[in-house]
């Protein structure tokens, strides 16, 4: 059972930064694939970011290229999303998830099988 705890959510301006981390529990996280999703008010989840076991192949969403980086530190069980030129269409609940039937980057949340709460992006203009 892996269970996931996102922090580093909250309010910036248009341009700012902000880094997201999920700390994750349980004995398979060195070796799962993790990804970041997000969920805007009255819009469907959407994926972000994601990355093996390993940190060297990634996948990112084509409104976050270039912005949006993220990383994986194994040895604390904790991943990264590095946010910077945030943007109020950012704007969201950002959660993260684990793989633990797979062990592929994925963009479809179905292929995620833990998750965590969530923490609230807030971008104002």
């Amino acid at each position: 059972q892996v269970q996931l705890v996102e922090t580093g959510g909250g309010l910036v301006q248009a341009g700012g930064s902000l880094r997201l981390s999920c700390a994750a529990t349980g004995p398979t996280f060195s070796t799962s694939t993790m990804g970041w999703f997000r969920q805007a008010p009255g819009k469907e989840r959407e994926f972000v970011a994601a990355l093996d076991w390993s940190g060297r192949t990634t996948d990112y969403a084509n409104s976050v290229k270039g912005r949006f980086t993220i990383s994986r530190d194994n040895a604390k069980n904790i991943v990264y999303l590095q946010m910077n030129g945030l943007k109020p269409e950012d704007t969201a609940i950002y959660s993260c998830a684990a793989q633990a039937r797979l062990r592929i980057v994925a963009t479809d949340p179905w292929k995620y099988d833990y998750w965590g709460k969530g923490t609230l992006v807030t971008v104002s203009s």
